[in-house]
């Protein structure tokens, strides 16, 4: 269970951390494309691993939080 947990909240901070990202590529779209590339790269990374948490959790478990 104290895993389970752990894992719970590991993606609840992936996932704050993939929103701040895609926001910051979208706010330097304007000004800065580099540094828009390099933070919509690095969301998609982060997305990634989201994405293999959500297969280890399973979708049930989730849905509860």
């Amino acid at each position: 269970m104290q895993n389970s947990e752990h894992l719970l909240r590991r993606r609840l901070k992936l996932y704050k951390e993939y929103l701040r990202l895609i926001e910051d590529a979208y706010n330097l779209r304007q000004t800065d494309h580099a540094l828009s590339d390099f933070s919509e790269f690095r969301a998609s990374k982060v997305l990634h691993q989201l994405n293999k948490l959500k297969f280890i959790i399973g979708d049930s478990k989730l849905q509860a939080n």
